[in-house]
């Protein structure tokens, strides 16, 4: 039997919320080739956005990072749409792009975008190491202080 993306995660102690539906003219995820390319997600708790603010303000450290995770747990739903929740299609998780929304003195953007990576590992193992760009912008979505993009290799059906 094949393994799913949300019993992975419900192993890890987590749930995987429905995949969100796109907020404006765009979609959530779009396939060309073997490359899945996932449209930012924010970090969402029970359908609602979660932790708003800054990091280097409302927001801290230790809040981002779980802001970040959240976003990554989007990811997760994204991907489990796009494949019928099948984990074994995943091949590799290629990057992921972090934006955090902080304050113009906050450098450690590169630590709240933890929160993501280390979810793509302990769901995919090796295959969940990526690269990844880590970025402060002034601020996000619905206030959002995290959002994080990806790029995933599905192998061939």
């Amino acid at each position: 039997m094949t393994r799913s993306i949300s019993a992975r995660v419900a192993e890890l102690g987590l749930v995987l919320e429905a995949a969100a539906a796109p907020a404006a003219n765009y979609v959530p995820f779009v396939q060309e080739g073997n490359l899945l390319y996932i449209s930012g997600q924010i970090s969402r708790k029970d359908g609602k956005a979660a932790y708003l603010g800054q990091l280097g303000n409302q927001v801290s450290d230790a809040d981002g990072v779980q802001a970040a995770r959240l976003s990554a747990l989007g990811i997760l739903a994204q991907i489990a749409a796009a494949t019928g929740d099948r984990l074994d299609r995943v091949a590799r998780v290629v990057r992921l792009g972090v934006f955090v929304a902080s304050t113009p003195d906050f450098n450690r953007q590169s630590a709240v975008a933890n929160g993501a990576s280390d979810l793509m590992v302990e769901v995919f193992g090796d295959a969940g190491r990526h690269a990844r760009s880590a970025v402060g912008v002034a601020s996000l979505p619905q206030g959002v202080s995290v959002e994080v993009e990806a790029v995933i290799a599905l192998t061939q059906t």
